[in-house]
Parts: C-alpha cells; structure tokens; sequence
C-alpha cells in the first residue's frame, strides 16, 4: 500500500468494512477497529494504536443503526430475496453504504456509493459491486 493511500477515505472505509466483519463473529467494537486499523503498521508493544475518528464514526454508526439499515435493504431486495440469504460480505458491504448514503453528513451520496462499490470489486466479485450498486443508488439523492 502506498504511504499515499494510507489513511486515505478509502483506506478507512475499507478498514472499517474489515472491522464491521470481525465484528459478525463476536470481536469487539474497539478491539475491531484496532485490529483492522493497525494490521499493516508498526507499532510500539505497548504503543495505543490511535484509530482515526472517520473509521469510528462509520463502524459505530453502522452498529447503532443495524435493525434500521437491515430492515431498509430487506425492503429493497427483489422479491424471494432476504437479507439472511445475502453473503456476509454483501450484507457487511450493504449497512457501510447505506449508512454513509443517509447518515453520514460528511460525504455526498454518490461519493459513498462509489467508494462502497470499489471496496464490493476488491472484496467480492462484479456481480456482487452490480448488486451493491443496483441496491443502493436507490438511496442516493440528485441533490447528493
């Protein structure tokens, strides 16, 4: 990874999709975002890795709006199709878009689901991103 690319927007994006998806087998907010934001650094033994606020914000924000984010994807999916039949990864990919589309003030709506798209090619398939895609620019506004 490039020093440039380092805690980039999309680097904590991405990191906090890593996060959000430890977090599905019982790891803990903090200990989540940590690990995913200090894998690739060094660091003191007893150094406190200090995790950039924008990878916080997206990886609490996402697991103090789950039921509502879940519920929302779950009304927008293609009849038969339920949230419990979607891939981890797709369902992690889905809350960290749809969050940073209709919570998070800091980023346009159309930046959001470009990013979300990219970090879906990098970690799933181009059906998974068309999927990703097809799901949330549904929540993005024109004004966004």
């Amino acid at each position: 990874m490039s020093k440039s690319f380092k805690d980039s927007r999309r680097d904590l994006r991405e990191r906090a999709f890593q996060a959000l998806f430890s977090m599905e087998f019982g790891v803990d907010f903090l200990e989540a975002a940590q690990a995913s934001y200090g894998h690739d650094k060094e660091f003191e033994e007893d150094q406190v890795v200090e995790v950039p606020v924008f990878l916080l914000n997206l990886v609490n924000g996402v697991q103090d709006h789950k039921e509502e984010l879940d519920q929302l994807i779950s009304d927008n999916l293609k009849s038969g199709w339920t949230l419990e039949r979607l891939t981890l990864t797709d369902k992690t990919l889905l809350r960290l878009g749809l969050y940073e589309i209709k919570y998070f003030d800091e980023t346009p709506g159309r930046v959001a689901l470009n990013e979300i798209i990219e970090i879906a090619k990098k970690y799933s398939d181009e059906t998974s991103a068309k999927f990703v895609n097809g799901l949330l620019s549904q929540f993005v506004t024109e004004e966004a």
